[in-house]
């Protein structure tokens, strides 16, 4: 269901397209709120970036959209069924993971996100230091409380990497891969990381936290040096400013749907979408655990979201967790 705000703005962006005005009484009369609230409103509008015109027995129109992200831009047409109802904004935060924690813990709901304009402590995979400067790119974590057994979870690490790598690819001249198991690659260089968290007993999920970093408008200067051979964003690669807001509302839309279907079909078609972007698939690759370094062919990943890799013996072994790297 639509919020009163969401209302307000569909309703003057209606008019605002034809150029025309709407009237504080019309707009009372179809929000069934007052004169008054209505005032209210466009001031709360206006503070997140709206420039709203108002005349005197004509009313109001919206005269330019915002480029700042907040929960109402985020939610203007946007139409869920259940992913982002709820959405936790915030202009700086140490990591969106650790407040979706305190969300998910408080009774947050199953889709609900948390989103911030800048990390100060952004983590990645193996507590690697992510880089989230301001307004430069998408960081964000998703509350999902879905009902799997906790062995599982890593397979919604690898469904969102795809569902990345599916909205990338409708960029002009964007060719995504993903590099199990996740991070996401454009021209061999990381644009965007995938940080997985679960709270769970021994059979139950209490809830899942994926968590989402995005290289959207960085300039290659924005990285240190040490950085600028191995990252990359969708302004290097496009040399063009992007529409933060629409590539998360893409990915919000794209998610909803994707995650329903992997709960109703399971991770087969998963697998597949997965395989059709992976990686250096059926390459040669180096395998470190916690017990052993060895070497042996890339396969592709098993029904479970293990990766799998042939030793130069020819067996196949199945990989949950290790540190990849490529000849």
């Amino acid at each position: 269901m639509q919020s009163t705000r969401n209302k307000l703005i569909n309703l003057l962006a209606e008019k605002s397209s034809k150029n025309e005005f709407i009237s504080g009484q019309v707009l009372s009369e179809k929000l069934n709120i007052s004169r008054s609230a209505i005032w209210k409103h466009m001031n709360e509008l206006k503070k997140d970036g709206y420039i709203i015109e108002g005349i005197s027995r004509k009313g109001y129109r919206i005269m330019m959209y915002p480029d700042k992200l907040s929960e109402n831009t985020i939610k203007w047409g946007l139409n869920t069924n259940w992913l982002a109802h709820h959405i936790i904004h915030k202009e700086s935060v140490e990591s969106t993971q650790k407040l979706a924690h305190i969300a998910a813990i408080d009774g947050a709901a199953h889709g609900t996100i948390v989103i911030a304009d800048e990390q100060t402590d952004g983590k990645g995979r193996a507590d690697r230091f992510f880089h989230s400067k301001k307004d430069e790119g998408i960081w964000m974590s998703i509350i999902l409380r879905p009902n799997i057994l906790p062995y599982e979870a890593p397979q919604i690490t690898l469904l969102t990497a795809t569902i990345l790598a599916q909205v990338l690819d409708q960029y002009e001249g964007i060719n995504p891969q993903i590099k199990w198991p996740n991070d996401i690659l454009i021209n061999n260089k990381k644009v965007s990381g995938i940080l997985t968290e679960m709270q769970a007993e021994q059979d139950k999920v209490s809830y899942v936290i994926i968590g989402i970093g995005i290289n959207v408008n960085q300039k290659l200067s924005s990285y240190p040096k040490d950085l600028q051979s191995k990252v990359t964003s969708l302004n290097i690669e496009k040399n063009e400013k992007n529409d933060k807001t629409k590539l998360i509302q893409n990915i919000i839309k794209s998610f909803e749907e994707k995650f329903d279907l992997y709960l109703k079909d399971g991770f087969p078609n998963v697998k597949t979408i997965w395989e059709q972007y992976g990686f250096r698939i059926n390459e040669q690759l180096e395998i470190k655990t916690s017990n052993e370094s060895w070497s042996g062919k890339f396969l592709g990943i098993a029904e479970d979201g293990a990766l799998l890799a042939k030793r130069d013996s020819g067996i196949i072994e199945k990989i949950y967790s290790a540190e990849i790297s490529w000849f």
